[in-house]
């Protein structure tokens, strides 16, 4: 569903919007911050549930700083996240195992390079605020602020032709 000015769009809308161009998985970027000090690299991400899911070794540096700092932000192209990681423990311990099997199918090359049963988590991200770019069918620039805490989303629109 894309945002016309005929139109209001609801927060639902604006949400399924956001997971309509980040499809079934992206590889992001991923900052945070411990400290003052920030980091970015990219992570495999899929996308269920209305929320961002990586894996990542529970030893790695990017790990210890989201377990002192949840707060993160991601990018892809003109969607912007801003939310908290969560720690779900191991990507095998995952009831449904529904992270392992997305990660198999999308990204099978890093998934069979990369994966280590006994150190590898699941990190889901809980969006807090998104910003969208978009452009509308009628080929104007706009964008989408969505609030996931208060369910709203603001649209501005950018450059109208």
């Amino acid at each position: 569903m894309k945002f016309t000015l005929e139109k209001d769009i609801t927060y639902e809308q604006a949400v399924e919007r956001m997971f309509e161009m980040l499809g079934d998985w992206k590889i992001m970027a991923l900052a945070s911050s411990v400290n003052d000090y920030v980091m970015v690299r990219n992570v495999s991400c899929l996308f269920y549930d209305e929320k961002i899911w990586f894996k990542t070794d529970k030893n790695f540096r990017k790990t210890k700083q989201l377990l002192e700092n949840p707060h993160v932000a991601l990018c892809w192209s003109g969607v912007q996240v801003e939310g908290i990681a969560i720690n779900k423990g191991l990507v095998v311990d995952e009831p449904d195992r529904r992270f392992e099997k997305g990660y198999k199918e999308h990204l099978w090359e890093s998934y069979n390079k990369y994966s280590h049963e006994d150190t590898e988590i699941l990190i889901e991200i809980e969006p807090k605020y998104v910003e969208i770019w978009d452009t509308s069918d009628e080929g104007y620039a706009f964008q989408l602020f969505i609030d996931f805490e208060n369910k709203t989303v603001e649209p501005k629109i950018y450059d109208q032709k």
